[in-house]
Order: C-alpha cells, then structure tokens, then sequence
C-alpha cells in the first residue's frame, strides 16, 4: 500500500450541506482531545542539507495555519515529515498520537492526508469514478462517499470524465475529495492555489474554511500572501529549515514586508490584510 501522501494514499450555510454529517460540535481546539499534529525539536537532513532545524510546532483543531518562507525554507519537507513520507533525523513528529513514519498508510489515511503541489500525483485511473472507487477502497469508505464530495465540490462533473481534462482548479478538487474520504482530522496542502485563477481561489477558500468550522486542522505551504490573509488563523515563518516566526496572520505579515498582502501593503499603518475588512470598516 502506497504511502498515505501518495494517494493509496463550503462553510455550512442556509441550503447548504456540510461536506460531512457532523458526529458531533467540534470541540474547543486542545479540549479533551490529542492534537491533531505535535513537532518538537524536529530537524531533517535531506542530499546533506539541513532542511529542517529544531522544529517545534503544535497544531490544534479547527485551527488553520499557512506555512510561508522562501524556496528551500522547509515547507514542503515539514509536511513530508506530518505524513510520514520524511522521516525524522532527530526531534519526534505525532499526528494524533501516532508517529507518521511508523504507521501503516491504512491507519495513517485516518489521521492526516497530503494534497500535493502537482494535484495530478494522487490521480491515475481514467474516470473520476474509478478515482472515487479506488479512493473509498483505500480509505475502507463506504461505496459512494468519495463521489458525494466529488458532487459537493465539482457539480456537474459526470463519472466517465478523464482526470486529465478538468481544469487545475477541479483537478484540485478531485485530489482534495479523494483525501478527504478518509476523513483526516488533519489536512495538509501543498501550494493549493498554484495555476487556479480567481473564481476557484476563492472556492477552494471557501471549502477550507468550512473544513476548518468542522473542527479539521489545516496547514498549508504557500507563497500566496493573499490565501495566509484570507484564510489562516496563524502564520509560521521558516528560513533555512527554521522557525523564525509563529504567530496570528496579522501579526506576522505586517511585521514582515515581504509577506504582506497589497491591502497591508497600501494601507500601513492600518493593519487590514484584506478587502473585506476594508469594505467592513469602511461600511
């Protein structure tokens, strides 16, 4: 069985399903519960290089955190390493309790799932069907959940379409179904806006946010100042493998220039990072 990053491995509202029926109210993030993912003192070496130094990060439920830092800070091999794909060279890394590298992909698929840069890298039958079909087997769904968040998240689209001829942005959204079948408390993306123009930017925000309001953990590498602004609680800065700042999004985007968004950028002094709250202020 394939590791669970590689694939064998909308906000509740009037009208609206949830993406999943609600056990129960998620709980207060750190309440009863073990956190969906503890890092502590975590450091890789990858070809000898050290991509990741002294790692320490804790990620709670319901909470969404945008992992930002220049190419080769460590983003990617920091989520290599949450779902077990990158062991570790020193320092622990747990995802509900369980160690990524040491549990097998059946029993990891439940705790965390990967969605990579390249959305195409978990898709490989010939029908968004025989995708759904594969995707329930792996995760030991029920027949029919994957293509019910299939429905959810791509309308319209029928069984017999090929993977290859969506869009990146449904592409995206299938590769985010068939991780979400195993129905992870934890959810890591890798570069999600990465070729998606505006309109399915702001569906997949939308989705996310009410994946988070459902109680799941979210952590995405992004250059996509915009989507941390928009859309994360907090903002963990690497650089050269190392934390070197961890914080609420306002806080450390504003702090650091290079990360803002353009409405922080315009507006400084004013700490708004998005349109929205301008329009808000404004109205």
């Amino acid at each position: 069985v394939p590791a669970a990053g590689e694939r064998r491995p909308a906000p509740d509202g009037p009208g609206r399903r949830s993406l999943f029926r609600r056990r129960s109210a998620a709980p207060a993030p750190g309440a009863g519960r073990v956190p969906p993912a503890v890092v502590r003192s975590l450091s890789v070496r990858r070809d000898r290089v050290q991509a990741l130094r002294d790692v320490d990060l804790t990620v709670t439920a319901g909470e969404t955190i945008a992992l930002m830092g220049r190419n080769g800070a460590g983003k990617s091999t920091l989520l290599g390493s949450l779902v077990g794909l990158v062991p570790p060279g020193s320092g622990t890394v747990t995802v509900g309790g369980a160690v990524p590298h040491r549990t097998a992909p059946r029993d990891l698929v439940r705790q965390v799932g990967l969605v990579p840069q390249d959305p195409r890298d978990l898709l490989y039958a010939d029908t968004v069907a025989a995708e759904c079909v594969s995707a329930d087997e792996d995760a030991g769904a029920a027949p029919g959940t994957c293509r019910s968040l299939v429905s959810g998240l791509l309308p319209g689209i029928t069984d017999d379409t090929h993977p290859r001829d969506l869009s990146e942005g449904q592409r995206l959204a299938l590769a985010l179904a068939v991780v979400l079948t195993a129905r992870p408390p934890l959810l890591l993306l890798d570069e999600p806006t990465r070729g998606l123009d505006y309109a399915a930017k702001a569906r997949l925000v939308a989705v996310l946010r009410g994946l988070a309001a459902e109680g799941h953990a979210i952590v995405l590498a992004t250059h996509d100042v915009e989507l941390a602004a928009e859309l994360a609680h907090r903002v963990v800065l690497l650089a050269e493998g190392e934390v070197i700042a961890d914080g609420p999004t306002a806080e450390i985007v504003v702090s650091s220039p290079s990360f803002a968004p353009q409405v922080t950028k315009i507006l400084a002094p004013q700490r708004w990072l998005t349109v929205s709250e301008v329009r808000e202020a404004l109205a």
